[in-house]
């Protein structure tokens, strides 16, 4: 049930719960349903009263069920929500052809590289946003997980509510299978080693936050496999237990062998190395994502074709 509005003034909205709602927490549901408007602002609203379910107040952290009715009081969206987007076209033809797997209840792009996957701090707009723009019909699109803005591969959203919970348990219970091909600085003598080393986030270092790790931190695990050996670099195959913030790239570090091309674990003279070399990116992709269909149950597995970068690498550089 939804009030159709006649006029560009705001109005109050009754919306009914269904089952692409449900289990969403109310400050969640009204993010995405008031896009442009300030997450202050929704919780002002929510704390004042003027948010009701089923004509009550509720606390933001209240969980919605199917058959609620939400009262949405008139509050005027910022315009460059939703429709307004700056979404670029060049953003939207690459996502078009970079769509790996796609059905009813998901879809899977090959993310490139240099692109967040949402907008925000400072980012117009991103991967999900871009798909939103391309999809105006599509009721519900969101992202299962993130890959960082300069990471490529494999990047999951899901397209209805059921499918974003059952997917979510996945990644939660750490079912879901993933695999990195990672460009490491120098020689790794090693061809294999778990690093189980826990990461903690958000520590200010010289005013940026990072991860590092701490033993405060979350248990974190990698497994890295040495793949090639080059003059100056070592590719590995990375697959990471669980899913932590910058895992592989903290965990790359931690062997002294930082991902090349990463400016915030990285060597400074080895990625200007690269860079000379007109290697202009981080080198890191997801190249592989295996979990099981929310609906169907059955298993699915995809990977993404290497960038450009990865492939002008192993073509032209020399192997030891």
């Amino acid at each position: 049930m939804n009030t159709d509005q006649q006029s560009t003034a705001p109005q109050v909205q009754w919306v009914e719960i269904t089952e692409d709602n449900s289990e969403q927490r109310l400050d969640n549901f009204l993010i995405t349903r008031l896009k442009g408007v300030p997450k202050s602002r929704i919780y002002r609203i929510v704390r004042k009263g003027e948010v009701r379910v089923n004509k009550g107040r509720v606390d933001v952290k209240y969980r919605l069920v199917i058959g609620d009715i939400v009262r949405i009081p008139p509050v005027r969206i910022a315009e460059t929500s939703d429709e307004g987007l700056p979404v670029s076209r060049g953003l939207t033809e690459i996502l078009q052809r970079n769509v790996l797997f796609e059905d009813d209840s998901l879809l899977i792009v090959n993310k490139p590289s240099g692109f967040a996957v949402h907008g925000g701090s400072g980012i117009d707009s991103g991967i999900i946003e871009g798909f939103r723009k391309i999809n105006p019909e599509q009721r519900f699109l969101e992202l299962v997980h993130r890959l960082d803005k300069d990471t490529s591969g494999c990047l999951l959203i899901a397209k209805k509510r059921s499918s974003l919970r059952s997917l979510h348990e996945q990644f939660r219970d750490d079912t879901v299978t993933k695999t990195y091909l990672a460009l490491l600085s120098g020689q790794w003598a090693r061809k294999k080693l778990v690093v189980d080393q826990p990461l903690q986030k958000n520590v200010s270092k010289g005013g940026e936050r990072m991860v590092v790790i701490s033993p405060a931190g979350k248990a974190s695990e990698t497994l890295f496999r040495r793949l090639k050996l080059y003059q100056d670099a070592t590719l590995v195959e990375a697959s990471p237990k669980t899913g932590r913030t910058h895992q592989i790239r903290v965990h790359a570090a931690y062997l002294s062998h930082p991902i090349i091309g990463d400016d915030r674990y990285g060597f400074d003279d080895a990625n200007k190395s690269f860079k000379n070399r007109g290697y202009k990116r981080m080198f890191l992709h997801a190249e592989t994502l295996q979990f099981q269909h929310p609906v169907s149950g059955e298993t699915v597995k995809i990977s993404a074709p290497l960038p450009q970068q990865y492939l002008d690498f192993i073509n032209n550089e020399k192997q030891i």
